[in-house]
């Protein structure tokens, strides 16, 4: 039997397991298949000018792994034929009876049964070549296990919350540290800049949460993992941690608008959350809010200060709109068109700035919560215009109901110019 040598192979797949966060079975499975293609390199290459092989031809040749006598072994499954040695045409495959019964000794042996042979090369033979091949296979297939692994483990984890640890900072995106559970090891994930939040400061080794956005299934440099503190859906799962009612389905997340990038530093960032619940003793803004705050802030803290507005949700759009201008009071909200969702509020002279928002961001938040176009004026200022109207209306009303003209006197011919005017017709013959 022909072993060939791998000092410290287990002291080598120990150190693999750790490094990549693997099972030792995982790595051992990587090992064999890359071994095959390192003997599939050996033969290619011995075997150049006189075969050549095809892409399915090594599929039938396995590593037998020693971790005790730190080696392994390359076997093979050949058919028995009853062909003469030098008849056979693909050695790799078939055997000939009288060489199995020469080897084993055996008489019970029929054609067509298979057999496992030892094909391993001897170890002068194996080659550099093959050798470099089979570091490279392995290495690709460990990053492969590792990223099956890693969709097996988060990819039922995506959009929910996970405690996140700063490693280090690659260009604009920072390179952080998740783990699916108490107990299992950190993997990394990436948090691009364009899923950051502009009052985030970012140490190394500082702490925070994240949502886990999306897990990356095709092959690609860098991290599988994308996380956000951008996305709305954070504060979606922080409220649900914080609020019991929430989690226990009595109060209802219905809809959330979330600005984390504001067009201007000088506008910080903001979100509204609209609840609703079904039990008439539970107010669902004041679950959400806390004893003296306490639930809402803990979300606040969480997101740097970030301003939440908690909202009533209402089926009549109205009283909806109304509630997702706050914290301004509204006087009234005019339905303008309900097809193309058009409508108009109207507020104090005191409230107009704070409806508005500093450069439009609470109406801008308030418009994608309702899924309403929503137009704000001046109470005072819409009855002067509305009362202007009305005037102009009933002048117009005035001006069409004017008396009938008759003529005077003066508008009459005279009968000097009715003669002349008879004496002017040209006479018929």
């Amino acid at each position: 039997m022909t072993l060939i040598s791998l000092p410290g192979l287990r002291d080598t797949l120990e150190q693999i397991s750790q490094q990549y966060n693997l099972p030792a079975s995982a790595v051992e499975e990587a090992l064999k298949e890359a071994l095959v293609k390192g003997y599939e390199r050996f033969r290619r290459t011995k075997e150049a000018n006189r075969r050549q092989f095809s892409e399915e031809h090594f599929e039938n040749f396995n590593v037998h792994l020693d971790i005790e006598e730190e080696g392994f072994q390359i076997i093979t499954t050949k058919t028995i034929v009853d062909r003469n040695k030098e008849d056979i045409e693909d050695s790799d495959r078939e055997i000939s009876l009288q060489e199995v019964q020469d080897l084993v000794g055996e008489s019970d042996i029929q054609v067509g049964d298979t057999v496992t042979v030892d094909v391993t090369p001897e170890q002068s033979d194996f080659g550099r070549m093959a050798a470099i091949q089979t570091k490279q296979v392995l290495l690709q297939k460990l990053r492969d296990r590792q990223r099956k692994l890693i969709q097996d483990e988060f990819k039922d984890l995506e959009n929910t919350v996970l405690q996140a640890r700063v490693l280090r900072f690659e260009r604009q995106s920072v390179i952080v540290a998740v783990s699916s559970g108490l107990g299992q090891p950190e993997v990394e994930a990436e948090l691009p800049k364009r899923e950051q939040l502009p009052n985030d400061t970012h140490r190394s080794n500082s702490t925070f949460k994240v949502y886990l956005k999306k897990v990356r299934e095709t092959p690609h440099r860098g991290p599988q993992l994308i996380v956000s503190r951008a996305a709305a859906g954070l504060v979606v799962e922080l409220f649900s941690n914080e609020v019991p009612e929430i989690e226990e389905e009595i109060v209802r997340i219905v809809a959330v608008a979330r600005e984390a990038r504001p067009p201007s530093r000088y506008v910080g960032v903001r979100t509204k959350i609209a609840v609703d619940t079904l039990e008439r003793d539970v107010d669902p803004v004041g679950a959400c809010i806390g004893a003296r705050g306490s639930r809402i802030q803990a979300v606040v803290n969480e997101l740097r200060g970030e301003k939440i507005d908690v909202i009533r949700w209402s089926p009549d759009p109205a009283t909806y709109i109304a509630n997702s201008l706050s914290p301004a009071r509204v006087d009234k909200v005019l339905l303008v068109d309900t097809e193309e969702k058009q409508s108009l509020v109207l507020v104090a002279e005191d409230q107009l700035s704070l409806a508005i928002g500093k450069e439009g961001q609470n109406v801008r938040l308030a418009a994608r919560i309702t899924g309403w176009k929503i137009d704000i004026k001046d109470s005072a200022t819409y009855d002067a215009e509305k009362s202007a109207d009305s005037e102009i209306e009933a002048d117009l009303d005035s001006a069409d109901e004017s008396t009938e003209i008759t003529p005077t006197e003066t508008d009459l011919p005279s009968e000097t110019e009715a003669s002349e005017a008879k004496s002017s017709e040209p006479e018929t013959t």
